[in-house]
């Protein structure tokens, strides 16, 4: 039999570590079918919380390795067309998250599990036990964002200041019945932002999520079965 040269020995080392570790669903490129949301529409804000310790984990969390915008392109372009209806009343859209790989949601499983981590409870759940994050639909082992045409957002305004988010009663990954998008201890402003948000998501195919008033999946989404987990790159 003929002897492996060194080089060739490592590689095919690498290849196997690869395939083990599932790295065939987690590559760099992104699939056919996705895109950069600055590549669709640059004006989008995005604040990529979750590449940052800005968020419930108090950690940056796996799979995020740069704060850029990945989502399917039909979901994309529905974002641009939102934004163009914003535009003309000075407002726009923020991006808090849009497409997340698995490794992420696996991330937010073991956090959730480890129950004696609560150094974000104040400021994310201050009245949810940990323990009941799974049972109340806060965190699940799969998430439609994996998917890639599920997105976080909320209305901002473009002008005097940029940037500045409309008050919609309650913060990003806030768990609690204030984030319910029919949750009635709100003021008018409030109520009337967290309709209009619906409202535009509903009217270029989104659905919202009756937990989260900032969670919408495309109804039509190119990828209904595909939980994709390439990093966010």
């Amino acid at each position: 039999m003929k002897r492996l040269t060194a080089s060739t020995a490592i590689i095919l080392w690498v290849l196997l570590i690869q395939s083990a570790a599932g790295v065939v669903a987690g590559t760099s490129n992104m699939p056919d079918g996705f895109v950069y949301l600055s590549d669709i529409d640059a004006g989008i804000a995005v604040e990529l919380r979750y590449c940052t310790s800005y968020n419930f984990l108090g950690q940056p969390v796996r799979g995020y390795l740069a704060p850029k915008c990945i989502l399917t392109r039909p979901a994309a372009l529905a974002l641009k067309k939102i934004q163009e209806e914003l535009k003309p009343f000075g407002l726009g859209l923020k991006v808090f998250d849009a497409y997340r790989p698995q490794q992420a949601v696996d991330h937010f499983v073991a956090w959730a599990k480890d129950i004696d981590d609560t150094r974000m409870k104040q400021a994310y759940y201050p009245n949810v036990e940990k323990q009941n994050l799974f049972r109340d639909g806060y965190i699940a082992a799969k998430s439609a964002h994996s998917r890639g045409s599920t997105v976080d957002l909320t209305i901002i305004s473009l002008v005097n200041p940029p940037h500045v988010a409309l008050d919609m009663g309650s913060g990003f990954d806030f768990f609690g019945p204030e984030s319910w998008p029919d949750h009635q201890n709100l003021t008018p402003a409030q109520r009337s932002h967290r309709m209009l948000l619906q409202t535009l998501m509903k009217k270029h195919g989104f659905e919202p999520y009756d937990k989260e008033w900032w969670h919408f999946r495309l109804i039509d989404e190119p990828f209904p079965a595909t939980w994709f987990n390439f990093p966010v790159q």
